[in-house]
């Protein structure tokens, strides 16, 4: 397994090169394939151990990274918020050099961004980004390994977001599509746009790799030709207080079988899950011959497989 990332974070997309994000998605190609010949357990982190921090709940982010580290012969632990002393006042930094000494590298999923950078400033073992309110880069690898999958060369697709242009995944996504120099076009309401941090990181480095953004308010304007529509859904979890208002805004740009239909004949239909089914997508086009969020879901295992391998020592 190359050695180049060993002892890297994984925070942002951002911090990445073209090159090496390239090399996470060979590495899922190479994994996957091994899998499915029949090498169910590839013991390249035999003996090493994953903490897994979680603020939020989860199914996807839980269940494909510990049985990513069990098939990379290694072990991973479950660690809940408020069964550490975190949950009783102990800071950040304090637990961060604690787990240094006993785990081979953390993967956390948290509310605010700063607590990701606070844990991987003081860890001395390699921290995972396994969602923040501001991104979420291990759903990001999977999508773009499942759009090269499905469609090929993403710098070739016109790859659609429809919804919420803040969402924490719309802004890992969109930097994987500035690696890879795709093309993205947002769909949102006015005050929905995507954090200007985010554009920040996409113009930088659209500027080596000719990746495109662009925002169309008009839904049916915007999918109009997609190979790939996305959405997700419109009330992430510590939104709930705004629950009526958004789902009143957003409610135009519900992905359905009418908004499908103006999309390529051979598009896909895209979603990170949880769905909330009625709201951002209708059960027509979830279960239809559009979707394929299942195999997306899938590849989050082999994904987080070629993260694990290649960053923790």
């Amino acid at each position: 397994m190359v050695k180049m990332l060993k002892g890297r974070d994984f925070i942002s997309l951002a911090d990445y090169t073209p090159e090496e994000f390239k090399l996470i998605l060979e590495t899922t190609k190479e994994l996957k394939l091994r899998y499915y010949s029949g090498e169910r357990i590839i013991p390249v982190l035999q003996g090493r151990v994953l903490a897994m921090i979680f603020e939020k709940p989860s199914t996807r982010t839980r269940v494909s990274f510990e049985v990513a580290m069990e098939q990379l012969g290694g072990h991973a632990m479950y660690l809940g918020w408020r069964e550490l002393q975190l949950g009783r006042g102990e800071t950040i930094a304090d637990t961060a050099r604690v787990l240094s000494r006993y785990v081979d590298g953390i993967m956390a999923r948290v509310y605010e961004h700063n607590k990701l950078v606070e844990l991987a400033k003081y860890s001395d073992k390699p921290v995972i980004n396994g969602l923040s309110d501001l991104l979420h880069p291990c759903q990001a690898v999977a999508d773009i390994y499942t759009i090269m999958e499905k469609k090929g060369e993403p710098s070739k697709l016109k790859i659609v977001f429809v919804g919420d242009g803040h969402d924490n995944v719309l802004h890992s996504l969109m930097i994987g599509i500035a690696l890879v120099g795709g093309k993205i076009v947002i769909s949102s309401p006015k005050g929905y746009d995507p954090d200007p941090i985010v554009m920040k990181w996409f113009n930088e480095i659209s500027s080596k790799t000719g990746a495109e953004v662009d925002i169309e308010r008009d839904p049916r304007e915007a999918v109009k030709g997609a190979d790939v529509v996305y959405t997700d859904v419109w009330v992430s979890m510590g939104q709930e207080k705004e629950r009526e208002r958004r789902i009143r805004e957003l409610k135009p740009y519900q992905v359905n079988k009418e908004l499908m239909n103006l999309a390529k004949p051979d598009a896909i239909f895209m979603h990170c899950l949880p769905a909330h089914r009625g709201e951002e997508v209708t059960d027509d086009v979830i279960d239809g011959k559009w979707s394929v969020v299942w195999d997306q879901a899938e590849n989050r295992l082999h994904t987080q497989k070629a993260i694990l391998a290649l960053l923790i020592p």
